[in-house]
């Protein structure tokens, strides 16, 4: 990185920072300004903090990865995000605006029970606890590989700048910086985007472009197959992605807090609809970045594995000539496939899309692709703790190895502030319930209006702290990543399946809610135990289990129980 980078990087951290703490520093008077944000945030910053809170750097840094190696399907997964926000806008707003809730679970008091609120609030902070620390712990793990930098300082900063801003205005305070960092991700991605087909060959245009990723098997958008092997289908995308969004938009406080805070009902729908209409594109432009990426790397040299740290590991082994020579040999295939790709790039200009030359390109990659695997399996030789996926590390090694002074800085700005962003709702959630769901109604329930604001800006602390702590340690799983998705998994089905029968099975009252909750969690811990099935569908598992349980236990059990 040169100068320019790096003050690039420092003035854009700092000036969000800053400027959130400024803009908000007199938003904590009372209880409803800290957590509501006294209910002035207009639709359109409603929108962006929505899209900000989930956008964490994962997307930034995993996403282009995921379409280099696997291509555009992976955004049929967010095809039934649009019908969740429906369902949340017709049901679940109207009503959180309506018992006038600091969180989504004080509704579940209301509707039920003090136990059932306790319960879904507990499993919620355990889940968003572990995910809080990822948002800071997985961007510091690729950012500190790649530049050499301490991942435990890196885990201090980013959570430390976080916190200073979050602590201090709240809510506000996260609406008001999220709009900014929302700007710095969509300017830096598009301007990245562009610089892409500019660096493509100077005959190439982006239409030639799409039919090389095409011919790679890249650019199959859509897969309506019944197939269960197969991930990323339309069917998955509308059931399990539509189950997945509604439980993360409508009972998940870091969302719910985003909109919670909106002017009006009105406001909060339209900044939803809104989240609803943009998601699916700009997930699509993020996907299709990197199938760009792909495209530029058939006429430009390609590591073997994007992990700088697996040839580290290699280089001091005794496979490190093995791999040398695999190496030289990728080099050679880098060449052999430029030279077919710009003959193919001809053919495409006299607008005749070659067949014979189509199927040397397919031929080709799957050369590479074996050759990635044999190196996958001397580095696994190596270290057999190594993580040999490297699709994280795809884009990122692209920043930093193709773009021009001053937008490298700007792009791992563009990392950092979506890492702060989700890290920010993380922490504003996880004070907010700890405060007023836990807190206030378990243990000190008569003190007065500015005790919760402390109390919220305590546990703001608290959790800031515990999920700079779990960044620090989080070496010692092997796969965190997928770790805390099975976590949300694990728990996002019950926490669900309860908001689903308070809102629409109203026979079904406290006691059988809550032990139906019960019995379907540890169900959910054994299902996984045994591993019939992927946890992605745990949620919708979970969601299904909790409705049929408590209704079952309300007509056997609890049938003599009467409604609240």
């Amino acid at each position: 990185m040169q100068q320019i980078d790096w003050i690039i990087l420092a003035v854009t951290l700092l000036f969000i920072v800053s400027y959130g703490v400024w803009k908000t520093r007199e938003s904590a008077k009372n209880v409803e300004d800290y957590i509501l944000g006294n209910n002035e945030t207009p639709w359109w910053t409603v929108g962006l903090s929505v899209m900000a809170t989930q956008a964490s750097a994962i997307t930034f840094l995993s996403t282009p990865g995921q379409a280099y190696h696997d291509g555009m399907g992976f955004v049929q997964f967010y095809f039934g995000l649009p019908i969740a926000m429906v369902v949340i806008c017709v049901t679940f707003i109207p009503i959180y605006y309506r018992l006038k809730v600091f969180t989504a679970y004080e509704y579940l008091e209301q509707r039920f029970d003090l136990k059932t609120r306790s319960l879904a609030a507990i499993l919620f902070l355990v889940q968003r606890g572990l995910g809080t620390g990822l948002t800071i712990y997985a961007p510091a793990i690729i950012v500190s590989t790649l530049l050499g930098w301490n991942l435990t300082q890196l885990n201090i900063i980013i959570g430390t700048l976080v916190i200073i801003y979050t602590f201090s205005g709240g809510t506000k305070a996260v609406n008001v910086t999220q709009k900014h960092q929302m700007f710095v991700i969509l300017f830096g991605m598009l301007v990245t985007f562009l610089l892409i087909l500019h660096m493509l060959p100077n005959d190439m245009t982006f239409g030639n472009a799409l039919h090389i990723a095409g011919a790679n098997d890249k650019m199959k958008i859509v897969d309506f197959s019944f197939d269960p092997e197969t991930r990323y289908t339309f069917w998955s995308g509308i059931t399990g992605g539509f189950f997945l969004a509604l439980s993360y938009f409508g009972t998940d406080q870091s969302q719910v807090g985003r909109y919670l805070s909106g002017k009006s009902v009105k406001e909060s729908q339209m900044g939803l609809i809104m989240n609803g209409f943009l998601k699916v594109p700009m997930q699509f432009f993020i996907l299709l970045i990197g199938v760009m990426v792909f495209v530029f790397f058939q006429f430009n040299p390609v590591p073997l594995n994007f992990n700088p740290n697996n040839k580290i590991i290699v280089e001091k082994s005794i496979y490190k000539e093995s791999y040398q020579q695999l190496e030289k040999k990728l080099l050679d295939l880098s060449e052999e496939k430029k030279e077919f790709n710009l003959l193919y790039i001809d053919h495409l200009n006299q607008n005749y899309d070659n067949p014979i030359l189509r199927k040397k390109l397919i031929a080709l990659s799957e050369k590479e692709k074996d050759m990635r695997e044999q190196a996958k399996e001397i580095i696994s030789k190596c270290d057999k703790k190594a993580e040999t996926n490297d699709k994280d590390y795809v884009f990122i090694h692209f920043i930093l190895n193709y773009l021009p002074k001053g937008l490298i800085g700007l792009l791992l700005a563009v990392i950092l502030s979506a890492a702060m962003s989700s890290t920010a709702s993380g922490l504003n959630a996880l004070g907010s319930t700890t405060a007023i769901d836990i807190y206030k109604r378990n243990i000190s329930s008569t003190k007065s209006d500015k005790h919760y604001v402390y109390a919220t800006k305590f546990f703001t602390l608290f959790w800031g702290i515990v999920a700079i702590m779990f960044a620090c340690i989080g070496t010692l799983f092997e796969n965190l990543i997928q770790l805390v998705n099975i976590v949300g998994s694990v728990f996002y089905g019950t926490v669900l399946g309860i908001f689903l029968v308070g809102f629409y099975i109203k026979y079904v009252h406290a006691k059988a809610i809550f032990w139906g909750a019960i019995v379907s969690q540890l169900t959910i811990f054994y299902i996984f135990y045994l591993d019939v099935v992927s946890f992605l569908w745990l949620n919708f598992i979970g969601a299904l289990l909790t409705t049929s349980i408590s209704i079952l236990f309300q007509f056997s059990i609890f049938s003599k129980q009467k409604a609240n």
